[in-house]
Order: C-alpha cells, then structure tokens, then sequence
C-alpha cells in the first residue's frame, strides 16, 4: 500500500516486498540448545526416523550448534522429517525450496510441501499457500482461491492472514476493491498481533491520500510493529517522530529508531542520519558523519540514492577534503561488505525457537516473493 517495503502484492515502481513463506516459524537470535555430546546420539536416532531428532538436528545444522553450520545438512534432515508427516518441517522445507536455501529453487516442490503442510493442520501453510496462488508462483494464479485460503486461516486465528485479506480489499485482488474494508482487515490483524498489520495502520494514518492523519495513532501502531523487529516501521516511525519530537517516548528515540534500520539495511533510514548530522539536528553538525551516512546510502540503496545524494556527496567531499573524504568512503564499504542483507523482520533478544530457528529475514525476491532467512552466527 503506503510505502516501498510492505506487500507482495504492490508494483508500479513500489517495489515487491513480500514478506512470505516462512509463515509460522520465529526469527530467534541463538540457536536450539544441542550439546556437542548429544550430536553423536541425535545422529543415530533421527538415521533411524525418528522425527524430534530429525527436526534437532536440523536445527543444530542450521545455526552450526555442535556441528559445522551446513544448510545443506539443515534442509536434509528437515526433508526427511517432513517425509513424515510433520506438518511444520513441510512448511520449513517448503520455504526452503521456494527460497533454494540448502536445495536448488523449485517453486513446484515448494507448492507441494505447502498443501501437503496445510491439509496436515498447519495454519501457516495455508497463508503461503495463498501467496503462491496470488502470485501464480508453482502453480496457476489463482485469487479467489488465495482469498479463501487467507480466510480459513484467519478463522483460526492467524494475524497474517488478516493483514493479507486487506491487501487483498485495498488493491481489489481477488474480490472487489474496498479500502475501508482492508482497515478493517488490518485493524484484526493488529488485534492477533500481526506486525505488518500494524505497519499498515499506522502508513494510513500518516502518509496516504485520502485517509484522515493522526500521527499519534500512527506513531502508536507503527511502535508495536517496531517492537516486534519489522524494520520499515522502525523507519517510519523515526520520521515521524523527527517531525513530531512531542510524539516521542525520549530525545533518542527517533535516532535509535533510525540507527537499528540503517544497520539493518534501510538506505532511505541512513539518508535521514546523514541529513540530521548535516544539518546538526540534535547535535552539533558533523560533516564526516554525514558523508559517512550518504557514502553508505548510495552503497545500499544504488541508483536512487545516488541520485538523491549527488549533491551533498560533492559538497561535504570538498569541504573535508580529498583525503579524508577517501577514508571516509573506504570505511563506508568496508562496513558494506560485512552487512550486505536488507532485513525486513531482525529478532528480538532473547526470542528462541528450538525447531526452526533464525536470526533475521531479508526484504524478498521479486521473482520467488519471500525473503531469504539470515542464518546466526554459528554457536
């Protein structure tokens, strides 16, 4: 809808965000609690098929807990405990074949993961399941059928599911355009604790045309999406409280807002940390920082950065001179070539989940529509 990161269903120049698949497993910083003693006694018993053992030592594969990390290794054991019948390894693997993490992309495959998942009782299964048949990705387009997958699984409770049944009223997919009804929809999905929801909420309530304003309740909703490590609301919500400084919690957080995106790789979030050291915003102007921000900007964001920055990159470049604008610059790549991702969702400290775990999520392909999972650093 309202800004370049959010929806797999957005185009004409918004971009193709979609935050999909891997519905229903936890972005966790650490890994699942596998000793290096217990490694040789989880291989025996998942070779002989039983499935705890098989999702563990997937597990300790993924994130390298005891073992060497071998995604490979993960989506194996992953696989061979989905052969089984469970239904959240059918999921995970199914993710894992739409995004070729550990197994060669095959949309087809990962279609089939997903209803075999489904049909098994997994909820989430069914909101990727109506993502490929919005996108017509391993299997024909289908958008009545999405929106009635979306439904089922909101009539068990799933927040995404909501969110996504308001992409669908918004952009009019699949049944009639009503975008009162996709606030309803998104305002559910707050309800059941669906970030993006929230996202979108608060996006209506403080940059689309022709919705009422109300930075308050935007900053509100936008906050508990934050909370829960959506990126592009931490980026919105920053900017909103840099032009509403009475809406904010303190003097930091807006640039604590701005700073965790930037990391996270959100060029347009590096730009306004460049501007505000420019300008002296908060703190006494300090050019080496703002053509810090604006080098790495241009790193993350390209041409469109590029073109915004132009500007400002030949002034402060002369003002500081060419030697220290050269430093300057190679520590900008040098920090990009260690933080190459663009999150969507990073996890919050001291999330855990000992059967799928991840540390972050990135923006997602346009092509697969579902963002890559960052692996943890091994354990």
């Amino acid at each position: 809808m309202i800004h370049p990161y959010r929806s797999y269903f957005r185009g004409s120049g918004l971009g193709a965000a979609a935050l999909v698949a891997l519905a229903g497993v936890a972005l966790a910083p650490h890994s699942a609690q596998a000793s290096r003693e217990s490694i040789p006694q989880l291989q025996a018993a998942a070779e002989k098929g039983l499935v705890p053992q098989q999702i563990e030592l997937a597990t300790a594969y993924f994130v390298g807990d005891g073992v060497p990390q071998d995604v490979k290794l993960a989506a194996h054991w992953y696989e061979k405990a989905a052969q089984s019948g469970d239904p959240e390894a059918e999921n995970e693997i199914g993710f894992l074949y739409q995004t070729g993490m550990g197994v060669p992309i095959d949309a087809e495959r990962a279609f089939h993961w997903y209803q075999l998942s489904a049909a098994g009782g997994f909820v989430k299964a069914k909101v990727n399941l109506g993502v490929m048949y919005v996108w017509g990705v391993g299997v024909k387009k289908n958008e009545q059928l999405a929106a009635r997958l979306f439904r089922e699984a909101f009539e068990k409770g799933d927040g995404i599911a909501a969110s996504y049944l308001g992409d669908l009223s918004f952009f009019g997919i699949g049944m009639k355009k009503d975008e009162a009804a996709a606030e309803k929809w998104y305002a559910i999905g707050v309800k059941l604790h669906d970030p993006i929801a929230a996202y979108d909420l608060g996006s209506l309530y403080s940059t689309q045309e022709g919705h009422a304003h109300d930075f308050a309740k935007a900053a509100g909703f936008l906050r508990r999406s934050a909370s829960d490590g959506y990126v592009p609301a931490m980026h919105s919500l920053g900017l909103i409280l840099i032009n509403h400084p009475e809406l904010a919690k303190s003097e930091q957080e807006a640039g604590g807002l701005l700073h965790t995106a930037s990391a996270a790789g959100s060029w347009r979030s590096t730009v306004l940390l460049g501007v505000l050291a420019r300008d002296g915003r908060g703190a006494p102007p300090d050019a080496e920082a703002a053509y810090y921000d604006f080098q790495l900007a241009m790193l993350q964001g390209g041409e469109a950065a590029k073109r915004l920055l132009a500007n400002d990159i030949d002034t402060l470049a002369a003002k500081l001179g060419g030697e220290r604008a050269a430093a300057i610059s190679l520590n900008a790549n040098e920090w990009f070539k260690q933080h190459p991702s663009v999150l969507a969702f990073i996890g919050k400290s001291g999330e855990t989940n000992k059967r799928f775990p991840t540390m972050a999520r990135t923006l997602a392909d346009a092509e697969v529509h579902a963002g890559q999972l960052v692996l943890p650093p091994p354990a």
